[in-house]
């Protein structure tokens, strides 16, 4: 198959640089550059908020006026991996296995050589971020360029893994992180004041709502599968002993929703719960939920490209912050059932079919 050999290779490159999100992904950007021979880049370096060096890029050749083609560098931890998850290998079957091979080095790879691909006269814009695992700090990064801003884009494509089917909206996070404060000692003593306690009341309001999203048809949207909002949670107590009164007892929360649903009533309900527990609550919401009509020309365009009808989807992407720059549509390679897994793959031939579409798209405007 064409480009299969190509896109398996950068995408084995790609996956064999650690870049989980608390990582720096120098070494990655640098790896990408070396592929964009041509290209006007830009490098948008920062610190995140560990003191660690990140790089987005945004890179472009041709004219004004075209479509973009975004990926980022990232990748989650490496939780339950048994087998090297920076060792990539194909399988027997064409499978691409790695941490990050489908979300989303393997797309990123695909992304290049699509751009690469089309004639000088077409416009190619590559927006390459970082930190989407986390922060969706890289995106802000790119959405702020004073090159991706001068380029007067007609649209965004979000290479995450949608089996190539165009999705035309997904739900945006707001993420909640509440820390209740007690005093360390040995348990035995009782001379320690355990924060979980302190933290209990909270959680209990935060079950009630969690249980509202479920439950309530006025709080779901019948366009998204499921209807209903994630409101994950997860409890930590930064290693703290069993025979330890724990001094700090942190809660995150991760929510999801649609643009139908007005998630600030939510969000001060949140906060009202951490002032009547007596805790500390921060919110870090990112941009809207991004979210496309049928009828919009960016999803007519990929319907048309891809044969298949959109649809909408309950994850994030950078979406939430790249729509600032142009509208977006989520179109890429492989299936999200195995990111975020110890058994993420992608079939070669899957990213071998994304170049020759992402290069359609790219092209479109000069039909």
């Amino acid at each position: 198959m064409e480009h299969a050999d190509a896109v398996a290779r950068l995408a084995a490159d790609l996956i064999a640089l650690d870049s989980r999100s608390f990582r720096s992904n120098l070494a990655v950007a640098e790896r990408i550059e070396a592929e964009l021979a041509g290209f006007e880049v830009e490098r948008l370096d920062y610190t995140d908020a560990a003191g660690v060096p990140k790089r987005a890029l945004v890179a472009h050749r041709g004219p004004k006026g075209g479509y973009a083609l975004s990926g980022h560098m990232d990748t989650v931890p490496d939780t339950g991996w048994q087998d090297d998850p920076w060792s990539p290998r194909i399988d027997e079957s064409g499978l691409l296995h790695g941490l990050g091979s489908v979300d989303m080095k393997g797309a990123v790879a695909a992304c290049i050589l699509a751009a690469r691909s089309v004639p000088a006269d077409v416009a190619a814009t590559l927006l390459i971020t970082t930190d989407e695992e986390t922060t969706k700090e890289g995106a802000r990064a790119v959405a702020a360029s004073a090159l991706a801003r001068s380029l007067g884009l007609r649209g965004i494509v979000v290479a995450e893994p949608t089996g190539l089917v165009p999705v035309r909206g997904h739900r945006s996070s707001a993420n909640i992180t509440a820390v209740a404060s007690g005093v360390q000692a040995h348990s035995s003593t009782g001379q320690g004041t355990n924060a979980n306690w302190a933290l209990i009341p909270f959680l209990t309001e935060m079950r009630e709502i969690q249980q509202r999203l479920r439950q309530d048809p006025a709080l779901q949207d019948p366009a998204y599968d499921p209807p209903f909002c994630d409101f994950n949670l997860v409890i930590d107590n930064h290693g703290t002993a069993v025979n330890v009164t724990p001094a700090r007892a942190t809660a995150r929360i991760k929510f999801r929703a649609s643009r139908g649903l007005d998630r600030a009533p939510i969000l001060e309900a949140v906060r009202k719960a951490g002032e009547r527990a007596g805790i500390a609550v921060s919110i870090q919401a990112e941009g809207p939920p991004p979210e496309l009509p049928v009828d919009h020309p960016l999803i007519r365009l990929t319907t048309e490209v891809t044969g298949q009808a959109p649809r909408t989807a309950p994850y994030g992407t950078d979406a939430s912050e790249l729509q600032t720059l142009a509208p977006c549509v989520i179109l890429g390679p492989g299936s999200i059932e195995t990111a975020h897994t110890p058994r993420e793959c992608v079939a070669v031939r899957d990213l071998a079919a994304a170049v020759p579409l992402f290069a359609r798209i790219l092209a479109a405007e000069s039909r």
